[in-house]
């Protein structure tokens, strides 16, 4: 049976705002499934002020989210398995200028975190990047930091993508989530050989503060606003434009040959199983290797090929792309994966590996879907609502 979209941004919102929460069903066409976010402008607005009220204090409070396994094990070898089809890649935008030495390894700016309410109701986070798409407003992530796979029930709620996030600051906007794309096995089995998602985003929103103004501008004023005391107050915002003009998109690519090098990148936050915390979440950390030759498989999630990277971080790292080909100098690569489980190799108690859905058509089936999906913006030049 496949999943009821629960209400997005149904919650009381720190800015005196009620989200209008409306419902849907998920769509499949073969291959793809996707299912509605924020569906409309004022329900974007709701979710980007929930997020951006108080200085950002709903960012600040979130902790990194992981799958639902509540062990970290060891994963075995499955056997080989084959591309189904032919090797394939779509570049990459917006490179950035290099400010680094070569000797150490530059950020790309694409990469972020998205932050969502998850079933309990807590506010968490994971890793993304933006990814190249026709109307620059794609993120990759795993699958399992879109859908609710707790509850079974639905997309995570509140869902935005902030990159280059910092203790709170959003430098480029906040990206409200309109449509998640996946895999149809794993929106309707959890099957996490299917890990993966991309997510259209809005224009990004930035709010600079809160006006006071009369009855007569506050009634004719269609941005966020309340009304308390007998006082009027409108919530000053701007469009941020496209997520790609502002960070460029990374390169995807899939069917391509394990035994390659990649980077990948993502926020480690959470202790090893043995209690040990070497990261904090804050700042973004890489791994470099080659990715293993023959499928990884996992018992306990039914895990039968994906691939793996011998790579020592912690959940929170979830959904940080792998990057093919990466370009120290233009912060550019192509996504060939993203994380999506944690190992334990040797036995003591660390992490010492990570794990990817293998990237093969089906994947750039699902990709392509997402790719050619216009979203639009969030707010006019007044900081009016556009319909």
């Amino acid at each position: 049976m496949k999943r009821i979209l629960l209400p997005v941004g149904g919650a009381v919102l720190a800015t005196g705002l009620l989200a209008a929460g409306l419902s849907g069903t998920a769509q499949a066409d073969g291959d793809v499934s996707n299912d509605p976010m924020a569906r409309n402008t004022s329900e974007a607005a709701s979710v980007a002020s929930f997020w951006l009220a108080s200085n950002g204090a709903a960012l600040r409070s979130a902790t990194q989210y992981t799958w639902d396994s509540k062990e970290v094990r060891k994963v075995v070898s499955k056997g080989g398995y084959s591309p189904d089809g032919s090797p394939g890649t779509t570049a990459p935008t917006g490179a950035s200028k290099s400010t680094g030495s070569a000797q150490n390894v530059n950020l790309p700016k694409t990469i972020g975190k998205v932050f969502f309410v998850d079933g309990s109701g807590k506010f968490r986070w994971c890793s993304a990047t933006s990814v190249q798409s026709n109307y620059r407003n794609l993120v990759a992530t795993a699958g399992h930091c879109v859908y609710d796979t707790d509850s079974n029930s639905a997309t995570l709620d509140n869902w935005v993508f902030v990159p280059g996030y910092y203790q709170g600051k959003a430098p480029w906007g906040i990206y409200v989530g309109k449509q998640a794309f996946t895999h149809y096995d794993f929106d309707t089995y959890e099957d996490y050989d299917r890990d993966y998602a991309f997510v259209t985003v809005y224009n990004g929103i930035q709010f600079n503060g809160v006006k006071q103004v009369d009855r007569k501008d506050y009634g004719r004023f269609t941005g966020p606003k309340r009304s308390w005391g007998g006082h009027y107050y409108i919530l000053l915002s701007k469009d941020a434009g496209r997520l790609g003009d502002n960070v460029g998109g990374q390169g995807f690519s899939w069917n391509q040959p394990t035994g390659k090098y990649v980077r990948a990148f993502g926020y480690p936050a959470a202790p090893h199983p043995d209690g040990n915390k070497p990261y904090s979440g804050v700042t973004p950390k890489t791994c470099y290797g080659k990715t293993t030759s023959k499928a990884v498989g996992a018992s306990w999630l039914k895990i039968e090929e994906h691939i793996g990277l011998k790579c020592a971080v912690t959940p929170g790292y979830d959904g940080g792309p792998w990057l093919l080909n990466y370009s120290n100098g233009k912060r550019l690569g192509y996504v060939n994966g993203v994380t999506s489980t944690f190992a334990d190799q040797d036995g003591n108690d660390r992490i010492d590996y990570i794990t990817s859905p293998y990237f093969d058509g089906e994947t750039a089936s699902v990709y392509n879907a997402a790719k050619n999906v216009w979203s639009g913006k969030i707010v006019g030049p007044n900081g009016e609502l556009y319909k």
